[in-house]
């Protein structure tokens, strides 16, 4: 069984990398096979659920990604789960579902500029603009290296928490 996961996941990143629709849909149907024969295998159901995402099919990946946080998904997987079933949720237009899903990565993974980004985005789709503006802003000033915005960084970062604020 592992050797099949591991096959499948191979050829998923194989098909990501090089965006071909139909190394993606063998991965699909490899991990669907898998997960008919292992449906309690957290880590089997989080893959099925990336390839369906890989594949556009996000709406049919969420059932694949709560039953795989349900069944204990941990450790890094249970990082790009929570942001692969957020993001899904954002697309498919249920912010509030992505917002709690996004908002739960970044309590466990609060080091993950990825999940903050995507949580701005679904705030901002939730018309929460000013916390959207605030974590898009913070995570600009701690990342960037460009020398006009860090000549910036202090007046940047005391407006990213006071945005309301004038003089």
């Amino acid at each position: 069984m592992r050797d099949r996961l591991a096959k499948a996941i191979q050829l998923r990143e194989e098909g990501r990398a090089k965006q071909d629709e139909s190394i993606l849909a063998q991965a699909r149907a490899l991990l669907l096979d898998l997960a008919a024969l292992y449906p309690n295998d957290a880590q089997i159901n989080f893959q099925t659920g990336v390839a369906h995402d890989n594949t556009g099919m996000g709406k049919e990946a969420i059932s694949y990604y709560l039953s795989a946080i349900d069944l204990g998904l941990s450790g890094p997987d249970l990082e790009r789960c929570l942001l692969g079933l957020g993001s899904t949720y954002r697309a498919l237009g249920n912010y509030q579902e992505a917002v709690e899903t996004l908002r739960r990565g970044v309590r466990k993974f609060p080091n993950n500029r990825a999940i903050q980004v995507f949580l701005a985005i679904a705030l901002y789709n939730t018309q929460n603009y000013k916390e959207a503006m605030e974590l898009v802003l913070i995570n600009l000033m701690e990342t960037t290296s460009d020398e006009k915005l860090q000549f910036f960084k202090r007046g940047i970062s005391y407006y990213a928490e006071h945005l309301d604020e004038t003089w």
